[in-house]
């Protein structure tokens, strides 16, 4: 591509080979020019080497002691939940534009996490910083950051999307800037509110350290990581997910029953996935067929290795296709439909798969595959008992078509949200 050698590596053999039995290999992340000019390879997602080892390790350590994956993160996504469910009602049925209800209860999650309070879904620097987020997503995976990444010193001297990302990202710089140094008045090292508190606690301790990782820059590339990450990822796939129950309402009405039988009218519960085998294996299926990182984020070889037979030199580009592992027709018998029955047996039991690899896998695999999990249950589940979803009047078909990019959301649709009795 350009001036660099890039591998594909293609079906869940090959991928699981390579990201999980070699994952030493293969678990460098090569430079993308739209990033480096700001962060200088610093953060989590396109960072490299001892800088990306002890930034994990603090995101991962943190994000668990601000709950990921206990009780305490449940309470927090299901107060979200009635704020999504008020909100849909506010709507009293009429035909409507899901993109910024959805983005706005997935990304307060992460708000609580970095900041330690939710926002309001109106909050004009909330939806600033929405905005900026989602379009530099959006950018990031069009063809002219791509010539941008493989010719940047061309490329850089015209006008372009590349200009745009840059100027998104000192927008967010500057915001997350102000938040910090309004956090610093107020630290208390016995009373951490929020992962900028932890982060900063940490600074202090390594202020004599000459060669510490825990700098701003480090920070606010972090943040960044953190509300791109956790908030554009998990809505899409819950947008996908709505648009699948469009237009597919047997399968919405199945998992209505499922709801009713085993929670009622009661508030649904992370836990409440074990008693429920259909529901759990639609969302699975939802991500499945949504693949909405379908190129998974570029690897790099960290040395010279032998695999399938290829010699390939260390510094490579390795693109992982994580589509042709959630569509290989050797793990999945309708590989191009929309079928639950892909992660349920002959008796209606929830089956895992190995090839379920949408959060990816090996050293790279997302730091936040369990807040996701939670989130998607909770949030699907707690709007499919409340809600029936259908087709504006005159529409007559959902459009499956995904939209291009790094990420693959769905067209823009209309949907009504009906209360149900």
């Amino acid at each position: 591509m350009g001036m660099t050698k890039m591998v594909v590596l293609t079906g869940y053999e090959t991928v699981k080979d390579a990201l999980v039995n070699h994952a030493d290999e293969f678990g460098e992340r090569p430079e993308f020019p739209i990033f480096h000019k700001i962060d200088n390879g610093a953060g989590l997602v396109f960072s490299q080497g001892e800088n990306w080892k002890v930034m994990r390790r603090f995101t991962l350590t943190t994000l668990r002691d601000f709950g990921m994956g206990k009780s305490s993160i449940e309470e927090k996504i299901i107060d979200e939940c009635d704020h999504l469910v008020l909100q849909f009602q506010s709507f009293n049925g009429k035909s409507i534009d899901n993109t910024v209800t959805i983005i706005s209860a997935i990304a307060n999650i992460i708000v609580s996490i970095v900041l330690g309070h939710r926002m309001e879904y109106d909050d004009t620097a909330f939806l600033k910083l929405m905005s900026l987020t989602v379009e530099n997503i959006k950018l990031v995976g069009s063809p002219m950051i791509s010539l941008y990444n493989l010719f940047p010193n061309f490329v850089g001297l015209f006008p372009g999307s590349h200009k745009t990302v840059h100027k998104n990202m000192k927008e967010l710089n500057d915001f997350i800037t102000e938040t910090f140094v309004e956090y610093l008045k107020e630290l208390d090292v016995n009373d951490q509110r929020s992962f900028i508190d932890a982060f900063l606690i940490r600074q202090k301790e390594e202020e004599n350290n000459p060669k510490t990782y825990f700098h701003n820059i480090n920070l606010m590339s972090l943040i960044r990581n953190l509300f791109a990450a956790g908030m554009d990822t998990t809505a899409t796939t819950l947008r996908w997910g709505l648009l699948l129950m469009l237009k597919h309402p047997d399968i919405q009405e199945k998992v209505q029953d499922e709801i009713s039988q085993v929670i009622g009218f009661t508030q649904p519960r992370y836990d409440h996935r074990l008693q429920m085998p259909y529901t759990n294996a639609v969302i699975h299926e939802i991500q499945r067929f949504a693949n909405i990182v379908p190129m998974n984020l570029p690897h790099e070889t960290t040395k010279d290795v032998n695999f399938k037979g290829y010699f390939i030199p260390k510094g490579i580009t390795i693109v992982p296709l994580l589509y042709s592992v959630l569509r290989d027709k050797t793990q999945f018998a309708e590989p191009e439909k929309f079928n639950p029955n892909h992660f349920l047996d002959a008796s209606g039991n929830f089956v895992k798969k190995d090839a379920f690899m949408p959060f990816s896998a090996g050293r790279r695999v997302c730091a936040g595959e369990n807040l996701a999990r939670m989130e998607l249950f909770l949030f699907f589940t707690s709007l499919l008992q409340k809600f029936n979803f259908c087709l504006p009047p005159g529409v007559t078909d959902a459009d499956l078509t995904p939209a291009v990019g790094m990420l693959t959301p769905p067209l823009p649709y209309k949907m009504c949200a009906i209360p149900r009795a």
